[in-house]
């Protein structure tokens, strides 16, 4: 409840309220100035104080939080009122009143793009010339209007681009910052499942080295060596420092990926029966260690939560992307789970050995390649289908790409 009526920070609620804070100062100055002024100008400033706290608490109305982001510009309009009427009052000087006219550009510049305080520069040029006009000062004062509300629009302009220049700083460290968290979730995740192999091998052998045939033992080696390169590969890509770059974004090693050997070799890490149709010339441009991740985690859920036959088929679609689908025929993901289903730490998935991270790092991976995934109902069963860039006849144009 603090944080909601904070006045630091960004958003239409903080800057309305920074504005009812300048408001709230405004109508204390004007107050101890009606002490001091003639008793025929105190109605003036009484309506002007008026005025500045009607402003302040609508600066403090909660709606601000639901509205455009450029609504509580709507509140430079009554300072400006404010401002002008002094200056008319103090007979056109403009000595008091321009620390605030200046303040209002800042305000602009704290919290909108560049072109707000271009849009509200007419309204401040008439606030400034109108009791200046109506003072009878001579030109040379009028034309000091030519530079002061260009400047303060400048001065703006530079706070606006600043800002906007941190916060893509910002957005950039926070986007880095997930991503390193994902590839560390990620590797924690991937590499539960080689290493059950492995474990399971080394036991195997363990137990019964002298019973194996020499071409059982020479089989489970294989399979360990396969296993442990999976988690050796998983290690060093998804660890490396330059994974994430500089903007917040996963480096992939995009290429033309056949994907039919690409899938085979995902389910060569993989057991259990698994039908593949599709065309042997459907080529993907993807990473291939990332396409790995994605088929894998795809199958091994299909695996685990699916029944056979599980089909895995895969063909071009309009807008020059592939839909592959891993398709099983179990009881499918019951609705009220599916709204959660690609959700960090997902409770859809309730087996026992899984922290709900596969279906999650599996979108976050096609996103970043462009693609998608997502999930439909089967009759029976779940089909699952990711879609990914389709690789150029002739791609060599964009090597060295990254998303």
């Amino acid at each position: 409840m603090v944080r909601q009526w904070s006045v630091l920070g960004e958003g239409p609620g903080h800057a309305a309220r920074q504005m009812a804070l300048l408001f709230t100062l405004g109508t204390a100055l004007t107050m101890v100035k009606a002490l001091s002024v003639p008793a025929d100008q105190r109605l003036l400033f009484g309506g002007l104080a008026a005025l500045q706290a009607a402003a302040a608490a609508a600066g403090w109305w909660s709606i601000w939080r639901r509205l455009h982001p450029w609504a509580p510009l709507a509140l430079a309009l009554p300072a400006f009122v404010v401002l002008s009427a002094s200056m008319w009052a103090a007979g056109g000087t403009v000595a008091n009143a321009a620390p605030f006219f200046v303040l209002v550009f800042v305000w602009i510049g704290l919290h909108f793009p560049a072109r707000a305080a271009l849009a509200v520069a007419p309204v401040a040029l008439l606030a400034y010339l109108t009791p200046l006009v109506a003072a009878g000062r001579p030109s040379a004062v009028l034309t000091s209007a030519v530079l002061f509300i260009p400047t303060l629009v400048a001065v703006a302009a530079v706070i606006a681009r600043q800002v906007d220049h941190h916060r893509r700083d910002r957005a950039a460290l926070h986007r880095a910052e997930r991503w390193r968290a994902a590839l560390t979730s990620t590797l924690a995740h991937d590499v539960r499942s080689p290493l059950t192999s492995v474990q399971f091998t080394l036991e195997t052998l363990y137990d019964d080295i002298d019973d194996l045939p020499s071409e059982q033992r020479r089989e489970l080696i294989t399979m360990a060596l396969r296993q442990t390169g999976r988690i050796r590969r998983l290690a060093m890509s998804l660890l490396d420092a330059d994974r994430v770059d500089a903007e917040g974004h996963l480096r992939l090693d995009l290429q033309p990926v056949p994907l039919r050997a690409a899938i085979d070799e995902a389910l060569a890490h993989l057991h259990g029966p698994v039908t593949v149709d599709m065309d042997d010339d459907v080529k993907v441009y993807a990473d291939p260690q990332r396409l790995e991740q994605i088929l894998i985690n795809l199958t091994t859920n299909a695996l685990r939560h699916g029944e056979p036959p599980i089909v895995i088929s895969a063909a071009p679609t309009l807008g020059g992307h592939v839909a592959i689908q891993v398709r099983d025929h179990g009881m499918g993901v019951p609705e009220d789970k599916r709204e959660a289903l690609f959700s960090r730490f997902s409770s859809a998935d309730t087996a026992p050995e899984s922290v709900g991270l596969g279906l999650w790092i599996t979108r976050q991976l096609a996103r970043a390649h462009g693609g998608d995934v997502t999930y439909a109902p089967a009759d029976p069963g779940a089909c699952f289908t990711i879609t990914l860039p389709e690789a150029d006849p002739e791609p060599s144009h964009r090597a060295g790409a990254r998303l």
